[in-house]
């Protein structure tokens, strides 16, 4: 039997808590912003299937398994795998599990905070009018002069950083509990607001029809739905590990699981459903890369009654759930130098945002000074910006690593009277969780990486 541990950050106060924080995390820039313009580029209902099968069987198990890991370590990722390696007398190598998904969720903040950024300048130019009335080449040309001003860039960014450091350095109860309670609620609401809009557009259905109706998809298609199945869920960057540190014994871990993978799947198709119809009705290109949301939705607020206001409102929350999710991206990262460091959260939170946002510098540069410059790596991708470097070798190479590695560990290496009583389910859905991330987990990721490289 493990020792009993006492995590040093603090303690969820309930259940509901750690839901909307986690929620938080899953919930933000991946569903609105990510989802519709990859579905976009990538099949459409056949991408959207191949997502929600991802969700089911790969991320819904994963997502138990790091809370397990989490709760059973109660320290940051890195700490926590070096404890459970000890527990189970197994190589201490296991720590670079640990730190595979500090790193992960680092590099997506990086850029995710550039990209919260954009969302915080659309609140301004929204109430400011700039919308009223515009066309889809208006909105195009609103969006280009933003991206192509490295300073503007620059100065959002530093504004998101800051404001992610603030909610960190306070802590769990003071700090994140605060900043997550009040903020999903209100995303749902104004979702749904939109997606009314669209049924007015003359266009739902042809939204509708190309988020669900079959198209072809390839093996790349395949891996980037894999991909974003753990990006969306927040899985293998640390995030879910750390914040189910933080969770009492006294709470389920499958329940849990499932309420935010719904509430995270729900979220993303809502957002498809709001977004595609106007792409549509305004002769926009669905596939129109990460820019979609900005091109299209403004649209929308620029011709609906009050659309001023709810612009506004949509864009504000946006940056609210973009700021959930970069908390938690965060804090494995400042949990670990807690621990191991003996600073203040406060300074901790400095460090690391410090050394984020000089990452991020490159982000803001891959739309402006460096857009014609680009990486390659053989077989994996070739001519990406800075940018789509990052977002390809997190979302679809560290995360799927870290969740199918982390389904090792929980299912191969641990003993199962130490998931069991970890899990503390009922014997048939302990058995059936089980037995997806034995088998099925592992098989599916090994699967996809080998059919996106041409090996299969």
């Amino acid at each position: 039997m493990a020792e009993q541990r006492t995590s040093i950050h603090g303690q969820w106060t309930s259940r509901t808590v750690f839901i909307l924080a986690a929620t938080g995390s899953a919930v933000g820039l991946g569903n609105i912003w990510k989802f519709p313009y990859i579905a976009g580029e990538n099949g459409g209902g056949t991408f959207v299937l191949v997502y929600l099968l991802c969700i089911a069987l790969i991320g819904v198990p994963i997502m138990m398994a790091e809370i397990m890991l989490g709760r059973r370590g109660k320290q940051s990722p890195i700490n926590t795998m070096i404890a459970l390696a000890k527990d189970e007398n197994r190589n201490p190598g296991w720590v670079w599990l640990g730190w595979m998904g500090v790193i992960a969720g680092f590099l997506i903040l990086s850029y995710y905070s550039v990209i919260a950024g954009w969302a915080m300048s659309y609140v301004f130019r929204t109430g400011g009018g700039m919308f009223i009335g515009v066309t889809a080449d208006g909105v195009n040309s609103i969006f280009t002069d933003l991206v192509s001003d490295p300073e503007r860039l620059l100065a959002w960014h530093t504004i998101f950083m800051v404001m992610t450091m603030t909610i960190v350095a306070r802590g769990v109860k003071n700090g994140i509990e605060k900043a997550v309670t009040y903020l999903m609620p209100l995303l749902f609401g104004l979702l749904f607001i939109i997606v009314i809009y669209a049924m007015t557009t003359g266009y739902f259905m042809d939204g509708v029809r190309f988020l669900f109706t079959p198209g072809s998809i390839d093996g790349k298609g395949i891996l980037i739905a894999m991909g974003h199945a753990f990006f969306t869920l927040s899985l293998g960057m640390g995030a879910i590990m750390v914040y189910g540190s933080y969770l009492s014994k006294d709470h389920s871990i499958v329940q849990a699981s499932i309420l935010i993978a719904l509430a995270d799947t729900v979220v993303a198709l809502l957002a498809g459903m709001a977004i595609f119809p106007i792409v549509f009705a305004n002769g926009l290109e669905p596939g129109a890369g990460p820019g979609l949301i900005f091109q299209t939705l403004p649209i929308a607020f620029g011709h609906m009654p009050g659309g001023t206001m709810v612009g506004v409102l949509f864009f504000t929350l946006l940056v609210f759930a973009a700021w959930t999710s970069a908390i938690s991206l965060i804090e494995p990262a400042v949990a670990y130098l807690v621990e191991n460091k003996g600073l203040s959260r406060i300074y901790a939170s400095v460090w690391i945002g410090v050394l984020t946002w000089f990452v991020g510098l490159g982000t803001v540069f891959s739309f402006n000074i460096w857009k014609d410059h680009t990486l390659s790596i053989p077989y994996i991708f070739e001519d990406l910006s800075f940018f789509d470097t990052l977002d390809y070798l997190t979302a679809n190479i560290m995360l799927p690593l870290g969740g199918l590695f982390i389904a090792i560990f929980a299912a191969w290496v641990m003993k199962e009277e130490s998931t069991k009583d970890e899990m503390a389910t009922h014997p048939l859905i302990y058995k059936v969780w089980h037995f997806l991330v034995k088998f099925i987990t592992p098989l599916a990721v090994i699967v996809v990486f080998l059919k996106a490289i041409g090996a299969i």
